[in-house]
């Protein structure tokens, strides 16, 4: 049934815009602002383009909600308002006290569609999980990669189910209770299928980031390149009623205005939440160690909501591998001092030297300001497996009971906990680098950079896989026959214990940074967590340990393996496992 639709796009750069609707070519207006505008009857489903210049060929709407023929073909008109949601009686939930759990969607199941992991849910459910981290959906040139390489932020990839199946997966959450975060890009573009450039002065005049050119935040004619950007981040929270997003790499978003971008993303998020009756949350991604980030507005902070922080991982993966190689080297000098000071402020790097860098970075944490949930804490995460050269996961590396014990770590801090899809049963499967870029000189470059990095740093080209080899990707996909075998089992069952423990005892989550402390020997490589009542004692080395507490523990909450032996104020821990004690 066709009907009259305005349709309009920003186009400031051609001097001429033409639509073409189901065939038909349709003069546009423009207005001083640089829109374009035309009045078209047609179905609430048409293709459509728009011809720029003289050019006859159409360009995807920068706005499409659907691209059925990927990111070079005609954008497809698309109601969200159309689908019917389940999730009236989801009122949310807030970040402080849940868990994250990330996943990519093309490895998460064997089918690697969003409808496929909607399958698999009731097992987030069952391990205790409260929020699903999606990385990036949006559109991309190919059929498959890891995400960070869109190139229309407002489409869903089509090889995933696209925009309506992506509705069914929130939908399907919500309804058992899960939160969804989704993982959004504003700090670049994919190299391959980007049209934006022929409609909009999209990049910036600047340098560029380490992925490209730096998206046009304020320099000429950016109010609506930030517009562009807000628009995006509204509708995912809006109209596919997602709960918060991820904001990749932020400190490669160039903005020199006096209010950043972020800060007015963080104030127009705050009034969607009032008006949709519900708790919306940004998680940033930050490479610079600055709590004024996640400093609430009032008392004159940026206003994100959390963040990662690499530091935790670091401190931890270093501590727990022996790895001491590039940004790990300050990280495993300094022991499990390092850890315990991540344990208490977040930040390792607070102000201090890193020699990775070659110079001081970071500031500290005013732990009685800032909450523990606003940073979230990991093992694992897709960048730090990933962006290995062979993409090993740390259980190719790792015992059985150290990754207990590293997970009894994560999972008892004082941050929000966050499991990358798989870690849960020390998931055998790689997860690497993978591209399809559907350009062979595009792709055989990728292939070859990649090669050349890891080789500079002394590794084998033989042993680095190629991006484009589509069994990469198939090598990633998780395996999950394991769930049930043996070691895989018992890990699954300890992340489930310990995740069920973090809900029923207070002390677990309680997010006070200033009432955390940490014992520790780096001779015989044990610490002691305190949380409240409670203190988790971890042994890393191979052999049992006798530990030193502070007060007389009563009894063991959880044991990884083992329980250790109790006696007053000491307590003897098996090799390489970790324990919940109570204390007097």
């Amino acid at each position: 049934m066709s009907a009259p639709v305005q349709f309009a796009v920003w186009a400031p750069v051609p001097e001429r815009v033409r639509l073409q609707v189901d065939g038909a070519v349709h003069d546009m207006h423009r207005d001083d602002g640089g829109w374009w505008r035309a009045e078209v009857e047609t179905s609430p489903e048409a293709d459509y383009g728009f011809l720029l210049e003289d050019d006859d060929t159409p360009r995807p709407d920068p706005r499409s909600r659907r691209q059925p023929d990927g990111v070079h073909g005609l954008s497809r008109r698309f109601d969200p308002a159309s689908y019917r949601w389940g999730d009236a009686a989801w009122t949310g939930r807030p970040l402080a006290g849940g868990v994250v759990y990330e996943l990519h969607v093309g490895t998460f199941t064997p089918e690697g569609t969003l409808d496929a992991a909607i399958g698999k849910l009731d097992h987030l459910v069952d391990l205790g999980v409260d929020f699903v981290e999606l990385l990036p959906v949006n559109g991309f040139n190919g059929t498959h990669n890891w995400g960070y390489d869109g190139v229309l932020w407002y489409t869903v990839q089509e090889t995933y189910g696209g925009p309506v199946a992506y509705q069914r997966f929130v939908d399907a959450c919500h309804q058992r209770g899960l939160g969804v975060v989704q993982d959004v890009v504003y700090n670049h573009l994919g190299p391959s299928g980007n049209h934006l450039p022929l409609f909009m002065p999209i990049f910036s005049t600047g340098g560029p980031n380490p992925w490209g050119s730096s998206i046009n935040l304020s320099g000429p004619d950016s109010d609506e390149v930030r517009r562009y950007v807000i628009d995006n981040a509204l509708m995912w929270l809006r109209d596919m009623h997602v709960d918060g997003l991820r904001l990749d790499a932020v400190h490669a978003l160039v903005d020199e205005r006096a209010t950043h971008l972020l800060e007015e993303l963080a104030q127009e998020v705050d009034r969607l939440s009032v008006a949709v009756g519900r708790p919306l949350t940004l998680i940033a991604e930050s490479d610079l160690n600055d709590p004024h980030l996640v400093t609430p507005r009032a008392a004159n902070g940026t206003g994100i909501s959390a963040q990662w922080s690499d530091d935790f991982h670091h401190a931890l993966h270093a501590t727990l591998t022996g790895e001491g190689q590039g940004y790990y080297r300050d990280f495993a000098e300094a022991g499990l001092a390092g850890l315990a000071k991540t344990l208490t402020g977040a930040y390792f790097h607070d102000g201090t030297w890193s020699s990775f860098r070659r110079r001081a970075h970071g500031r500290p944490v005013d732990t009685a300001v800032l909450p523990g949930w606003k940073f979230l804490g990991y093992l694992q995460d897709h960048d730090q497996i990933g962006n290995r050269a062979t993409g090993d996961r740390i259980s190719a590396s790792l015992s059985p009971g150290l990754l207990a014990a590293g997970a009894t770590l994560v999972l008892t801090s004082p941050f929000t906990p966050m499991l990358f899809m798989g870690e849960e049963w020390g998931a055998s499967t790689p997860w690497q680098f993978f591209t399809s870029h559907p350009e062979p000189e595009l792709g055989r470059a990728t292939a070859e950079g990649r090669t050349r990095e890891f080789a500079e740093h002394g590794w084998d080209p033989a042993v680095v896989p190629d991006p484009q080899d589509p069994e990469t990707f198939t090598r990633s996909k998780l395996d999950w026959a394991e769930v049930e075998k043996e070691p895989h089992a018992h890990l699954l069952a300890v992340h489930r214990t310990l995740l069920a423990l973090r809900k029923q005892h207070p002390d677990l989550v309680d997010p006070d940074l200033t009432r955390v402390a940490v014992g520790w020997d780096d001779e015989d490589r044990w610490l002691v967590v305190h949380r409240g009542a409670l203190r988790v004692v971890a042994n890393l080395a191979d052999a049992p340990r006798e530990v030193a507490l502070d007060r007389a523990a009563t009894g063991v909450l959880f044991a990884t393996g083992d329980e250790p032996d109790l006696a007053g104020t000491t307590v003897a821990v098996p090799a390489e496992s970790a324990a919940v004690l109570t204390t007097a």
